[in-house]
């Protein structure tokens, strides 16, 4: 009778063993609950750049810090976690249990980036280097196309052990090396302009290459768009000397408290819109249009400020600003540099293709070249005219005559130009020696220093765009195949050809990445993957760039004793946001258990 009991114990509620399996279940389904919230906590700190420890996280202490502050928070409403007593030794809220979670967040995201690469069989390499605190970091970024889109992301963060090419050529090869994708096809690279980056003979970009032959250098179209504009200005004095201007200014008015209230009175006493001063950067010129239209709007509020203001640099900004030559440079770079601003938004796009970019930028090219006209220059002139009497700054000045130069200067300390001062009373003058100069030699700096599509590279690139007039040229699509050992079929362009036209009647077909989704790559393999390797190629650096606006708010003066690899997946959290919240918590706490060995099992049964 007891042996039948037992059985029928057994046959209800299963063996010892069973029921000893079935208890430590459901304490490893306990234990993943909690590192559930775990895992919720730390991807939220990390995608939001908030700090996770606290000065003092002692038990006396009134602040724990913003982790475990959030996990207090967090039990405060959730039920399980007031039920639930993690073992004192294995709580997983220390410090390196932080850093291991955080590692597996940043590990998930890299897998998934680098999983996509292999699939697609190509990508691109973009790089740039900053400064932070004591440290040179290198941002190392992928452009690669996946699931019918292109994508750019963020593949490491290492600190620089040495400056020269040889150093960030070998940083740049470990990450791909780490990452396993340094046998994958590399079909471009995407530097500054930088000497030790682009250096044809010396530089990264040739070093690079000895390792991956296809990879062609592009220089990154956005930083060449700034370098125009920065050596026009350099180029013409007067140009120079107004952008000085908007910066002493600038800073005449932030600098001193009473000064920044003198102006918001007088805005305010004006009837003008509550707005500020924005101060010019040399790297981002697109900040130089918004100081110049600050400058138009508040120019009125400027100038009565600065006359109620009695000290000599607020009367000497006034007499410059109060010159109808600076209004009519200002109207001047208005027109100018918002021609150059959406080319400016455009290209800092992730999906911007070399084609497309080369298009835009010769149709920005060519209405600077029809702005060259006495009916534009006359216009300019109006409306600065009109601007000028509408706030009381006389057309000319009442002196015509030429400073003459001073000999000697030598006991003097003077902070502007001491030469011979131009005359720019009359609309003829402002043409020929402001108008004109600034406009050819913007031209022909957009015309030197952006890439033509000369090279049969290039030339290719252009072939895939739709919109250009070379469209599936088949000799332009040899050149490009042959350059990355693709055996382009010829029967599979003229097959597309006449596929694409059928398809233009009903869909429009406005760019390459739309032509690269139309395409079936079993019906079209070569072709779409010269088509794809098009895409691939970068047209800037700027996700670079970017990756550096996040390091400035993640690496702050409150987090200086941070560790590399810290900072490396942080970064990595914080820049991916969106792929990181792709994947469930389960995920990394598969992850976190495979680790290392565990004093208490986190893996369920499969």
């Amino acid at each position: 009778m007891l042996s039948w009991n037992g059985y029928e114990a057994s046959a209800a509620h299963g063996s010892v063993v069973e029921q000893l399996d079935s208890a430590n279940e459901k304490e490893i389904k306990e234990r993943r609950e909690y590192l559930s919230r775990v895992v919720a906590v730390t991807k939220f700190l990390g995608k939001q750049n908030i700090p996770f420890r606290g000065h003092d996280e002692g038990i006396s202490s009134d602040n724990h810090g913003n982790f475990l502050e959030c996990i207090n928070l967090l039990k405060e409403f959730d039920p399980f976690l007031q039920s639930y007593s993690a073992p004192s030794h294995c709580t997983y809220l220390s410090p390196s249990s932080q850093n291991e979670v955080i590692q597996c967040c940043a590990q998930e995201i890299a897998a998934t980036i680098v999983r996509e690469i292999k699939e697609a069989g190509m990508f691109s390499v973009m790089a740039d280097e900053a400064r932070d605190g004591s440290t040179e970091q290198l941002a190392v970024c992928v452009r690669y196309v996946a699931e019918g889109s292109v994508k750019e992301h963020l593949l490491a963060m290492t600190e620089l052990k040495g400056f020269d090419a040889e150093s960030v050529t070998a940083a740049i090869e470990e990450q791909l090396r780490l990452n396993g994708i340094d046998h994958v096809k590399v079909v471009a690279q995407a530097y500054d302009g930088a000497s030790v980056m682009s250096g044809p003979v010396g530089g990264v970009q040739a070093k690079f290459r000895e390792n991956h032959p296809m990879a062609i250098y592009v220089h990154c179209y956005a930083h060449q768009l700034n370098l125009v504009l920065c050596y026009t200005c350099q180029a013409i004095p007067e140009a120079k000397d107004l952008f000085d201007l908007l910066q002493s200014v600038y800073t005449f008015f932030s600098v001193s408290l009473v000064n920044h209230h003198k102006f918001k009175e007088t805005q305010k006493q004006l009837g003008l819109q509550p707005s500020e001063l924005v101060q010019l950067s040399k790297t981002r010129w697109s900040c130089q249009l918004r100081s110049v239209n600050a400058m138009i709007d508040n120019l009125p509020a400027v100038l009565q400020c600065l006359s109620s203001i009695n000290n000599p640099m607020a009367v000497g900004l006034h007499v410059k600003l109060a010159r109808f030559s600076t209004v009519y440079l200002l109207m001047m770079f208005k027109t100018f540099l918002s021609v150059t601003e959406n080319l400016h938004k455009y290209l800092q796009s992730q999906t911007v293709d070399l084609a497309k970019a080369e298009e835009y930028k010769c149709a920005v090219c060519a209405t600077l070249k029809d702005m060259r006209s006495d009916e534009k220059a006359a216009e300019l002139y109006d409306r600065a005219k009109a601007y000028c009497a509408a706030n009381q700054i006389p057309e000319s000045c009442a002196v015509t005559r030429q400073r003459q130069k001073q000999k000697r200067v030598e006991d003097y300390v003077v902070d502007s130009s001491c030469g011979v001062v131009s005359d720019l009373g009359n609309a003829e003058k402002l043409k020929t020696n402001l108008y004109l100069p600034c406009l050819d030699r913007m031209v022909a700096e957009m015309d030197q220093r952006f890439s033509s599509l000369n090279s049969q590279v290039l030339k290719g690139v252009q072939a895939c765009n739709p919109g250009s007039d070379n469209f599936l040229c088949e000799e332009d699509l040899r050149g490009l195949a042959d350059h990355y050992n693709v055996d382009l079929k010829p029967e599979e362009v003229l097959v597309a050809k006449n596929y694409l036209a059928r398809k233009r009647e009903s869909l429009p077909i406005a760019d390459m990445q739309s032509v690269f989704s139309l395409l079936d790559q079993v019906m079209f393999p070569t072709l779409t993957q010269v088509i794809q390797i098009s895409l691939t190629i970068p047209v800037s650096s700027c996700t670079c760039e970017r990756t550096f606006s996040v390091l400035r708010r993640l690496h702050t003066w409150l987090r200086s004793t941070m560790g590399q690899d810290r900072l490396h997946h942080l970064a990595i959290m914080s820049v991916e946001r969106e792929e990181l919240s792709k994947f469930s918590h389960g995920q990394v706490i598969d992850h976190f258990a495979k680790m290392k060995t565990r004093r208490y099992s986190l893996l369920l049964r499969k």
